[in-house]
């Protein structure tokens, strides 16, 4: 979810490796922005490719995906739905391609992502997990390289625009900061986000939405000094400058801010609409 940053937070990439292909679903929204990226990497022509979240349940958005084959492996950044609802589908389509993720319930045919630095079979590329939980309980990021070349595939833990939300109470705030500090020693690596453009320096994003967060921290303590007493009431004096039609979502941010202060919330769910 973007706040009040709609802009992208550091430099866009120039470009991308000619090892990279983009594939944006058609849902875009004020959550999704111009849509779920679906990243296709292939070491070289005839490789088997890594498919990085397919995204939504579209059907020509999956066929644009098994035309990029042959496919040798599909990997989930994270379990919401915009990442994952095509999974099943795309399993079939691609004659059985294993679909990893750290969560077991979105992990098809093969064996749920572990440990922090666990090296995946990446048909010609060196890819690693990185476990970055705090968006949602379950997301990671992966560190892909070729000849050299070095990239990171953040799902929804860094965005190409804007800053996202921490999906309390499935994400979780001192996580998150955790895994930011954790990205933020990625200098001078390109940085492939769940949605928006691709940006140049994931160390460099990670300092900023570090930034943005300990400033938020701030003015939620602010607001808890004048009065405000609930979730609600918090967003209504700390996202003041957020579209009103998006203060639910932010509300998921403020109940994850007052955990992390050792305040109260007053409940709230994980879901990615306000249905």
């Amino acid at each position: 979810m973007g706040g009040h940053v709609t802009g992208a937070v550091t430099a866009l990439a120039s470009e991308l490796p000619d090892w990279v292909t983009l594939l944006r679903a058609p849902n875009p929204g004020p959550m999704t922005l111009d849509g779920t990226n679906t990243w296709v990497l292939r070491a070289r022509p005839g490789e088997p490719a890594v498919v990085v979240d397919p995204g939504p349940a579209d059907e020509a958005h999956l066929a644009a995906i098994v035309a990029q084959g042959p496919v040798g492996l599909v990997l989930i950044t994270h379990g919401h739905p915009d990442h994952t609802e095509g999974s099943a589908r795309l399993h079939g389509m691609l004659g059985g391609a294993h679909v990893r993720a750290a969560d077991p319930a979105h992990t098809i045919g093969g064996a749920p992502l572990t440990g922090p630095g666990q090296a995946l079979a990446g048909f010609g590329l060196d890819i690693r997990l990185l476990a970055t939980p705090g968006h949602t309980a379950d997301s990671v990021c992966f560190l892909a390289e070729r000849d050299g070349q070095r990239l990171i595939l953040t799902g929804d833990t860094i965005l190409g625009r804007g800053t996202t939300v921490v999906a309390h109470p499935d994400g979780h705030l001192g996580d998150y900061l955790t895994s930011l500090e954790l990205l933020s020693t990625y200098r001078g690596m390109p940085a492939l986000p769940g949605h928006g453009p691709a940006l140049a320096d994931c160390g460099a994003a990670a300092d900023f939405y570090l930034a943005h967060r300990r400033g938020r921290l701030d003015q939620v303590r602010a607001a808890l000094d004048t009065g405000a007493r609930t979730a609600a009431e918090v967003v209504a004096v700390v996202y003041a400058d957020v579209d009103r039609s998006l203060w639910w979502a932010a509300e998921w941010s403020v109940r994850a801010q007052l955990e992390y202060l050792g305040r109260e919330s007053d409940g709230g769910d994980a879901r990615l609409d306000p249905a």
